[in-house]
């Protein structure tokens, strides 16, 4: 499974914490786990491949840091969103925004340009291709407005790379 995938995989679940009225860790729970991979995998080939331990804290360390920052990352969508209101842009985005900001600030061995460019492309993926746009513009405003944390020098250990899968 790639990061891509991982990640796609995350804001999957950030988007249906929206609906389920589960907690984060109950819902973590019930979706990875190898026989719900196997089931949603006949449908959705995203989910043909079941994480590995390293992928499945990625996806969990993501969804979980969405969840406690969730107020944070609103307030800075709604700030760079000039003119929309957060209600109104679709969900999906909002949840692709989310992650993607979450990285941003939290995961520094990420690069902000990766993790703009996975936003951009998952949003071509589930919204009409102006979405991508404001999604782009958001993000940039974002990184070249808003003081960042400092990369690490020396990231961890990747659970792809050790895994020998695709970045």
């Amino acid at each position: 499974m790639t990061r891509s995938n991982a990640r796609e995989i995350a804001v999957h679940l950030v988007f249906e914490q929206g609906f389920s009225g589960q907690s984060t860790d109950e819902l973590l729970d019930q979706v990875l786990k190898r026989p719900v991979f196997e089931l949603i995998g006949q449908e959705e080939p995203l989910y043909a491949q079941f994480p590995n331990v390293g992928q499945r804290e990625y996806i969990s360390t993501l969804v979980r840091g969405v969840d406690a920052h969730r107020g944070e990352l609103d307030g800075y969508i709604s700030k760079y969103a000039i003119g929309w209101n957060i209600s109104r842009i679709p969900r999906v985005v909002v949840a692709i925004l989310r992650v993607c900001m979450y990285e941003i600030l939290y995961m520094q061995d990420i690069p902000n340009a990766a993790a703009i460019n996975e936003a951009v492309e998952l949003t071509k993926h589930y919204e009409e291709q102006e979405l991508a746009a404001f999604v782009n513009g958001i993000l940039g405003s974002f990184v070249r407005t808003e003081p960042l944390p400092v990369p690490e020098t020396a990231p961890a250990p990747d659970a792809f790379e050790e895994a020998g899968e695709d970045l």
